[in-house]
């Protein structure tokens, strides 16, 4: 948790601010009791009004001043806490953009949202809470058992024989409850993961009627949550009846005892107002400072699981800023022996994978599900490192360049359309972000996507919602495929990105590929045969192994799971062509 702090070094001042403002409004509130003892004592027995009326004025005056010094404190303390996690919520997303997609698979998208909200906001919360009162609590409980000690010594007694039990109260709460909040954040990370495939998947679910079985299986989480939180917050309440009881009895035992020494001249009726007063300040501010106990105990649940984010170093790291020089004559592409295997996968997903590329040629990949088609494209952009073996561009290991500069030189298209909220021309210009609109309708005629975008109004200022749902799932893809062109790319990878497309559309885009991509490398990575057949070389995978490699024509004399493929998918007429 301390190692979280240092997200408040821009906001120095204000934390210390915030607790010296509680410090002084607690010094001002700990001298209301002698004041009003005065009062008692002198000014009303011998009937001097203007005396009254004077120690009444300085009540009042230390009642502004402390609003004054509590009002100021609130708000420094609220800007350091809102700044601490503004700080922490900024640099945790930055950190999670530097993690590889096999950190981010490993340690799922839901409990990251999870982290990056409730956890940085519990975090928030008890720092708030710790500049108001980390300060304030303790010099209250301190202040006034030496104010009681220099009234009397005897009666203060009773409060130094109830601190312990108010103690051990503190203690067996927050031991009990640290774990139940840990558990409590990762129900809430379960719950996350549930309404999140709930929603993606609305349609599968309805399309299948499974609606009764996933409330089921929400209705258990919620309910399993439910008792954890209910059990934290049945510890949680014993804490102030407890207090209050203790206390209270203290209070009983201070006015008896009090009216016993008042009888024997030992103390005045005012010194027992001011006993019973400071008792009482202390009983508020063990509230408050068992309110910051349990607010500090969310928050170090909450701060093991966002160090834990930070503690996980990518497993893919950027080696060098340097432009790297590509070597002269190289290929666009090469595969050396490579291997690789995710992270708690029993078998490799690629295993040794060897094959060149030159400039300007057209590769197909194509292979049985699960073959390794997507892990091999994404090796390239450097989404993952190889495990063995070595991945160049133009002649450089992609460990040699930076990821700006590699991904510069790559336009791709996953398996998924994802498109951002915003318009068309905001989408387009992601590869290139003084893309003219001359260089996006380019773009978009090669990708079969002007048609569409030139009939709508709004043009290219088109708004497009989250995730592009007021598109198709074909315009979805073409646009994705035109953002990618955008800029002229020296590769471009097309990642099985036609599979939404009719037919026709699919031959379109393939003959203007063809054409408007001269001079770039192209991947693409397909299903269907009619996709990838016109491709200068086509790469088989079979169980992560290249089962075969070459032209249509010679594959289909030399290779039995492409020609498999090719059955299963044309004609006797269309293979003999």
């Amino acid at each position: 948790m301390l190692g979280l702090f240092r997200y408040l070094k821009d906001y120095k001042k204000e934390a210390i601010l915030g607790p010296f403002g509680k410090l002084l409004e607690a010094i001002f509130e700990l001298i209301v009791p002698i004041v009003m003892a005065r009062i008692i004592d002198i000014g009303i027995p011998a009937g001097d009004k203007p005396y009254i009326f004077r120690l009444g004025g300085v009540l009042v005056m230390l009642g502004i001043l402390g609003l004054a010094a509590s009002l100021t404190a609130q708000y420094f303390a609220a800007k350091a806490a809102v700044g601490f996690g503004t700080e922490l919520r900024s640099a945790l997303f930055k950190h999670i953009n530097t993690l590889s997609h096999a950190d981010i698979d490993r340690i799922g998208a839901s409990t990251l949202v999870t982290r990056m909200t409730a956890d940085v906001m519990a975090a928030q919360t008890g720092v708030n809470m710790l500049l108001r009162l980390f300060l304030r609590a303790p010099f209250i409980v301190v202040g006034a058992l030496i104010m009681a000690l220099s009234i009397s010594v005897k009666l203060t007694l009773i409060f130094a024989l109830f601190t312990p039990l108010l103690a051990a109260v503190i203690y067996y709460v927050t031991h009990r409850t640290v774990p139940m909040y840990k558990t409590i954040q990762k129900k809430l990370d379960h719950i996350n993961r549930l309404t999140d495939e709930n929603i993606s998947g609305v349609r599968v679910i309805r399309a299948f009627s499974r609606g009764s079985d996933e409330r089921k299986r929400f209705e258990y989480a919620a309910d399993s949550l439910q008792t954890v939180q209910l059990s934290a917050g049945r510890v949680s309440a014993i804490m102030s009846p407890l207090t209050y009881v203790f206390v209270n009895i203290a209070i009983m035992l201070i006015i008896w005892c009090g009216g016993i020494s008042v009888n024997a001249g030992n103390i005045t009726q005012g010194e027992v107002i001011a006993l019973v007063n400071f008792m009482t300040q202390i009983l508020l501010s063990l509230i408050r400072l068992a309110e910051l106990i349990m607010s500090l105990s969310k928050m170090q649940a909450s701060s093991v699981r966002i160090q834990e984010v930070f503690d996980i170093a990518p497993s893919v790291t950027e080696q060098t800023k340097q432009k790297a020089r590509a070597v002269e004559g190289a290929p666009a592409v090469e595969f050396r022996s490579v291997d690789f295997s995710y992270v708690d996968s029993e078998r490799a997903a690629l295993e040794g994978i060897s094959f060149s590329v030159r400039k300007g040629e057209t590769v197909g990949i194509i292979g049985g599900t699960g073959c390794g088609k997507s892990t091999l494209v994404n090796l390239i952009p450097r989404f993952y490192d190889v495990q063995r073996g070595e991945v160049y561009v133009n002649g450089v290991d992609v460990r040699g360049y930076s990821f700006e500069q590699l991904r510069g030189m790559i336009g791709t298209v996953p398996q998924k359309a994802v498109l951002f909220s915003g318009t068309v021309r905001e989408n387009m210009k992601w590869r290139k972000s003084d893309a003219s609109d001359g260089e996006i309708y380019k773009a978009l005629e090669t990708a079969q996507a002007k048609d569409f975008i030139d009939k709508d109004p709004d043009g290219l200022d088109r708004v497009l919602e989250q995730g592009g749902r007021n598109l198709s799932g074909g315009q979805r893809q073409r646009l994705t495929i035109a953002r990618a062109l955008v800029g002229s790319p020296e590769i471009l990878i097309l990642d099985d990105s036609a599979s939404a497309l009719d037919l026709a559309t699919d031959a379109a885009l393939r003959r203007a590929l063809a054409a408007d991509t001269g001079g770039m490398t192209v991947f693409i990575v397909s299903q269907r045969v009619s996709s990838i057949r016109h491709a200068d070389r086509i790469i088989v995978l079979d169980d992560g192994r290249t089962a075969g490699m070459g032209t249509h024509a010679e594959l289909l004399e030399s290779c039995g799971v492409y020609r498999e493929i090719c059955r299963s998918q044309l004609t006797d007429e269309e293979l003999s062509r």
